[in-house]
């Protein structure tokens, strides 16, 4: 017995299920490791892979089985397909419209179909194998995003109600289809049968169809029942949840019991994203997203760390450079296939390369098609671990790419213009009539607030107010409440000088640091009082000490929202303390309105 199976036996203690200590186990490295990451500014995914590596069976060989990680670890993809269409917005999503739909439909066939040619023109020229099956999966391969990677970090970085978060989700969930599309044709490439894709689909729709059921009929009664009970209202959900995952996954079981000429192929993750889609809208999917969320993070954490296990010894160098080879030519058809297609049918060249860029990673698809191609006989095992490698790869780099998608925008800015992918929408929207009276900078929820105010109070300054926003997916929501809307990047001088508020009274930016990118408040006064002299201009402040140097820069009020809801805040408290908050309340209600009643821009 060596070393590590008799730490593992100790680690073990007496009585312990082996899958308790294997869980265990893969957690106290998974810790160990992040934090080596966190202080070496690495991503923790790469920790967690990592922690893998080391306890799996070509490290210390803690864990020689793992596949009693990898079953929960499963149920991880479950729970996040389930939180991704809780968070789901269908109706914004179609306001993408002609964008999110075409691209969604076309860019994985064309990016398979580009991948493909890369790679068997590099078998012509003697790099790799000359048979079609490889270059086919490197190709599929390239053309699916990792829905795992990209959600996490979106979840991370507070960017999933963002104009490239609802982007990346509304074409990774095509890709999700795309993906049950190749896994339904994969058995019959050699002998193509349209049957079990005909099945499929027939499945999707029959679990679509009892989702519609039941959120009609059924679960609003059984919310309102266990409403008054948040535990048992995360109980319900997750109940659905995986009631319809396992109605997906048993549909083909069960037709084949009933004799039915259709084998119907879903999987539970596609019944989990329908379960939580379903239910997006009940008011109870906030308090479900919060509870659930720490639950998918312990399964998601064991994800990594078991494919961290699952990684092969490679069987040499080889293996590893065609690894960033097929990583490399994945990242190339982004901007390829991806930002062409976003920017043709409609969407702003800075969006369409930021998308682009956060959707370059290799898929868990990729490895799931990879292994089934293995089982099928059309690949080995060595290109089963060219995808692996790749994954794990692009795994890493994936925040990264998330941090560089705004400075990779800039660097690639004067060669998109010269292939003719120029800034023309954005010029056109910057033209305006006169110079405004007031502009907003950039508008998110205290903008809309402000706006929703002045409407009441001051609706003649409406018309001569300006709003300045890269989020195009608001811009007519804003228009239709009066103001003058253009696309333009608030961190950009370029930008600034462009929009027309060199002209302007006031100028106002209700951002905080702590969301804008590229700039900070400071600095962006800085600009503006170089910029429009003889204007006012208010900022936000997040932290006090930083109000003296803004006001230094030139800005003629500095207000930061801790002290500007205290001031509003105190007096309630106050009158709880005296007893009299339901007049208060009633007092506030009849001077202000109920903030129920607003119709603002963003809820």
């Amino acid at each position: 017995m060596n070393a590590s199976s008799c730490l593992f036996l100790l680690a073990s203690g007496a009585g312990t299920p082996p899958i308790v200590t294997s869980i265990a186990v893969a957690f106290v490295a998974a810790a160990a490791l992040a934090l080596l990451c966190e202080r070496l500014r690495l991503p923790s995914i790469a920790g967690f892979i990592f922690a893998g590596l080391v306890i799996g069976p070509i490290g210390l060989a803690f864990i020689n089985d793992p596949e009693q990680i990898e079953t929960i670890a499963g149920l991880g993809l479950v729970l996040l397909l389930f939180l991704i269409g809780l968070e789901l917005d269908l109706r914004a999503l179609l306001a993408s419209g002609r964008t999110l739909i075409v691209t969604g439909m076309l860019q994985v066939p064309l990016s398979a179909a580009v991948g493909f040619g890369v790679f068997m023109g590099a078998a012509a020229l003697g790099f790799g194998s000359t048979a079609v099956y490889p270059a086919l999966y490197l190709g599929l391969a390239c053309g699916f995003s990792s829905t795992l990677l990209v959600v996490k970090v979106l979840h991370d970085r507070l960017q999933i109600d963002t104009v490239d978060g609802r982007l990346c989700i509304g074409l990774l969930i095509f890709q999700d289809i795309w993906a049950i599309v190749v896994l339904a044709l994969q058995p019959n490439l050699e002998s193509f049968n349209v049957a079990p894709l005909i099945g499929t689909f027939l499945g999707v729709g029959v679990v679509i169809a009892v989702a519609w059921f039941g959120t009609r009929f059924l679960l609003p009664s059984a919310f309102r029942l266990v409403a008054k009970s948040p535990e048992l209202v995360v109980t319900l959900a997750l109940g659905w949840c995986f009631g319809l995952g396992m109605l997906a996954n048993l549909l083909g079981p069960l037709a084949d019991a009933l004799g039915l000429p259709v084998h119907p192929s879903v999987s539970m993750e596609l019944g989990a994203l329908v379960a939580g889609t379903s239910i997006a809208t009940f008011p109870y999917a906030h308090e479900v997203v919060a509870k659930v969320g720490n639950l998918r993070d312990f399964f998601i954490t064991l994800f990594f760390v078991a494919l961290g296990m699952s990684i092969p010894v490679p069987s040499g160098a080889g293996v590893l450079l065609a690894a960033l080879a097929l990583a490399l030519v994945m990242f190339l058809i982004r901007y390829v296939v991806f930002l062409p297609l976003l920017y043709v049918t409609g969407l702003d060249r800075r969006h369409a390369t930021t998308t682009s860029t956060k959707l370059a990673q290799v898929s868990e698809f990729a490895l799931v098609i990879a292994y089934l191609g293995l089982s099928l006989g059309h690949i080995d095992g060595e290109l089963v671990s060219i995808v692996i490698f790749a994954f794990v790869l692009t795994a890493i780099l994936t925040p990264m790419l998330f941090k560089l998608a705004d400075p990779l925008f800039s660097f690639l800015a004067t060669p998109l213009g010269w292939l003719g992918i120029r800034d023309d929408r954005e010029a056109k929207q910057a033209k305006v009539e006169r110079a405004p009276r007031l502009v907003f900078l950039g508008f998110h929820r205290l903008a809309s607030s402000l706006l929703q105010d002045l409407q009441t109070t001051h609706p003649e300054i409406i018309p001569d107010t300006l709003v300045v926003d890269f989020n195009v997916a608001i811009h007519d929501r804003i228009r239709a409440r009066g103001p003058r809307v253009i696309y333009g990047d608030i961190a950009n001088p370029a930008s600034l000088h462009g929009s027309g508020v060199s002209g302007a009274d006031v100028i106002i930016c209700t951002i905080s640091d702590d969301i804008l990118k590229g700039i900070t408040n400071l600095e962006l006064t800085r600009q503006l009082r170089k910029i429009a002299p003889n204007a006012k201009i208010l900022v936000n402040a997040v932290r006090l000490r930083d109000m003296a140097g803004i006001y230094a820069a030139g800005a003629d009020y500095v207000f930061s929202w801790r002290t500007e809801t205290a001031v509003g805040v105190v007096p309630a408290l106050c009158a709880a303390l005296n007893g009299s908050i339901d007049g208060f309340l009633e007092a506030r209600q009849r001077e202000f309105g109920d903030p129920v009643a607003r119709d603002e821009v963003l809820d």
